[in-house]
């Protein structure tokens, strides 16, 4: 068992945490809303710290689910950050979805306070979170990997390094583009469906077992054929990390044509109010266009 600070609280990192109790580690949390972090003790018990740097002082692994790379910036670096609680030696396991280039920032502002820092994306969303069945895309040292896997599968079905520093992170766009495109090929199925008159889950049943099938077809076809989007995956998340994969894109010379039109897809949806909706709404768009 572990010594371990979580950081962030959100729909992911709640239910991350609250694995780790489970498992038996020993857990300290730190939310940007101190009340959050409260609530999580009085669920889960350990200890609930007011700042980054105090939930790090000590931990062997320090766990970090926030929002972008500004937000990991905050709880790394600065009088009050992680970094400056971390005992030499120590790791820091980054599950945010962030850039490469804020990743490779991180790992050096690390290696040079003697500490080691290892991108861990995850994909599974709120769901996978909560039933410790996460997919895992790692990139950093080897050896700091090693020893931070066996802490990580306590909410992962599959747990993976992928290369060096930022390796995860690139990892974790191909997923987001990949899943760009699906949501947006089933929507226009769907959508294509309804059009011809043809029963949406009937369809579904036929083509969900075939080369057409997906985690997105048979996790939302239900709900998208209901018209239900106030749940999973928002919109305004999906946007932010497309947006990191176009900008790497012209980086490295990728051309990723269908994300930059489906990215643009998202902008209308989240101009008809759907920020917070899940990503899965690209059918409501197409509806609208009726």
């Amino acid at each position: 068992m572990a010594k371990v600070a979580f950081l962030g609280l959100g729909v992911m990192g709640y239910p991350m945490a609250g694995h780790l109790a489970k498992a038996g580690h020993e857990v300290t949390v730190y939310n940007r809303t101190f009340a959050k972090a409260e609530k999580w003790v009085a669920a889960h018990g350990g200890t609930a710290a007011r700042t980054p740097r105090e939930a790090a002082a000590g931990a062997e692994l320090v766990m970090a689910c926030v929002g972008n790379d500004d937000d990991l910036r905050g709880v790394c670096i600065g009088a009050d950050g992680a970094f400056a609680g971390m005992a030499a030696g120590a790791t820091f396991v980054d599950h945010t979805t962030v850039s490469a280039q804020v990743t490779r920032e991180m790992y050096a502002a690390a290696a040079e306070a003697g500490l080691s820092f290892v991108d861990a994306p995850v994909s599974g969303g709120q769901a996978g979170a909560e039933n410790g069945q996460l997919v895992i895309m790692c990139g950093g040292d080897a050896a700091r990997y090693d020893a931070a896997e066996p802490v990580m599968m306590g909410y992962a079905k599959l747990c993976k390094r992928l290369g060096e520093s930022g390796s995860g992170q690139l990892c974790k766009m191909v997923n987001q583009i990949c899943i760009a495109g699906l949501v947006q090929g089933l929507s226009e199925g769907l959508h294509f469906a309804e059009k011809a008159g043809l029963d949406g889950a009937a369809v579904v049943e036929v083509i969900g077992g075939g080369a057409a099938g997906s985690w997105q077809m048979v996790n939302r076809y239900k709900t998208m054929i209901a018209d239900e989007f106030e749940h999973g995956f928002a919109v305004d998340w999906m946007r932010k990390d497309l947006n990191i994969c176009l900008r790497t894109a012209d980086e490295n010379g990728a051309s990723l044509p269908v994300t930059a039109l489906v990215d643009q897809f998202y902008k209308d949806v989240q101009k008809m109010g759907g920020g917070r909706w899940d990503t899965s709404s690209l059918l409501k768009r197409l509806r609208a266009l009726d």
